[in-house]
């Protein structure tokens, strides 16, 4: 079996779905690797150190993708302007794509449906749960761990005071105040950023657990009032709140706002579009200056403002919309996602192997067993439909 390395096309992206070591790890297994020359320049992976790991060099990524059975990405597929075609289009029909898709965001849909037409098995690394064996494997926590670190430092740049409390000949002047909407790990990474950075820390979160983590960092609370029968649910994740706790999510979070520097969204509903907290009305009464990164873009985004992958003003607020910000730390970004990934591949490997009770002849059909509790979450499109929960749920559609 081929598993194919293709170099990433979305804009800006500069992160690679495997290195050195890891492709060193699947040939160690059995597998063959091919690897898109150039691949890795972004992560400072060279075609050389791929080669010396037993990867095949291809030139073509029409190629690569012709004679790869699985193919390992970073980023969903998009169209591909050198080869002038669409990434699904390369795949061959039948074939299988790991990537962060993304299924529940409207955006991709369309792409959905082609892979689906294609018979392709689709699996989503946001999709992972947040369970003990499934710990080695999570590319999500790992990127939120860089979001979270990055996206605060991109919010102290575009504030124009400072962070830290300042003494000087004119006085003394306050540290800025930031309050994290969402303290899974991209809150907490963020929180811990800002506290080395000298702010006064708040935590607005509907689950306990999430909020008790928040305040050992020193963060005081933001109360939302969302009692925990409602707000928390399997593996600890959040739960999609009914509109009228959303509303009162709203109301409490409209009296801290004004008094927020920095207001920090990464509240997310796994395989969901994310809550919107933060309304035009809400934004509005924030006092002019202040800066909202929000990090939950990618799967909608937490403020009813924010524009994908743009930064803008609006009554005085920047609100950064920037999508993969993880991306931006191409090197440390791509040393923990190849680790999870390759993670992933070993499981699926060994799972095989146990089903076969010999060293099995692989087929990616052979790899997939739907019914494991760690793939079943990371389905997207299998034997020829969509068959991901939270991308049903968004096209309105339970089947």
């Amino acid at each position: 079996m081929i598993i194919g390395i293709p170099k990433e096309i979305m804009h800006g992206e500069k992160r690679v779905s495997a290195t050195p070591d890891t492709v060193s790890e699947m040939t160690g297994l059995g597998f063959k690797v091919a690897v898109e020359a150039g691949a890795g320049i972004g992560a400072l992976c060279d075609d050389r150190a791929y080669s010396a790991a037993g990867a095949e060099i291809l030139n073509d990524a029409a190629e690569l993708y012709a004679i790869s059975d699985i193919i390992l990405k970073v980023k969903e597929p998009c169209f591909n302007d050198l080869s002038g075609k669409h990434e699904i289009d390369m795949t061959p029909e039948g074939g299988c794509i790991i990537a962060f898709l993304h299924p529940a965001a409207p955006s991709n849909h369309e792409m959905l449906h082609r892979m689906a037409a294609k018979n392709i098995t689709a699996l989503t690394l946001d999709g992972i749960p947040r369970i003990t064996r499934a710990q080695s494997m999570d590319a999500l926590t790992s990127m939120s761990t860089c979001a979270g670190y990055k996206g605060m430092l991109m919010a102290a740049d575009a504030l124009p005071v400072f962070i830290p409390p300042v003494f000087s000949a004119a006085g003394m002047v306050k540290p800025a105040n930031v309050l994290v909407a969402g303290s899974g790990v991209a809150g907490l990474q963020a929180l811990a950023t800002a506290k080395r950075l000298g702010a006064s820390l708040y935590v607005a979160d509907i689950r306990p657990a999430a909020i008790e983590q928040a305040k050992s960092l020193g963060a005081k609370v933001a109360e939302v009032g969302v009692p925990e029968s409602i707000s928390v649910g399997e593996g600890g994740y959040a739960n999609p709140l009914p509109s009228e706790w959303l509303i009162a999510e709203r109301s409490a979070l409209l009296k801290v706002l004004p008094d927020m520097d920095i207001v920090f969204l990464s509240a997310l509903v796994p395989g969901r579009l994310a809550p919107v907290i933060i309304t035009e009305k809400m934004v509005a009464a924030m006092a002019p200056g202040s800066v909202i990164v929000d990090i939950a873009i990618d799967q909608g985004g937490n403020c009813e403002l924010t524009v994908p992958g743009k930064i803008i003003v609006k009554y005085g607020i920047t609100i950064q919309g920037i999508k993969n910000i993880p991306g931006m730390l191409p090197v440390s970004a791509t040393r923990m996602f190849a680790g999870n990934v390759c993670s992933f591949i070993k499981y699926l490997y060994s799972t095989c192997l146990e089903k076969s009770g010999a060293e099995p002849c692989f087929t990616p059909g052979a790899l997939i067993d739907a019914d494991d509790e760690i793939i079943s979450g990371m389905l997207v499109t299998y034997q020829g439909r969509i068959v991901h929960k939270g991308a049903l749920a968004a096209m309105g559609s339970g089947s």
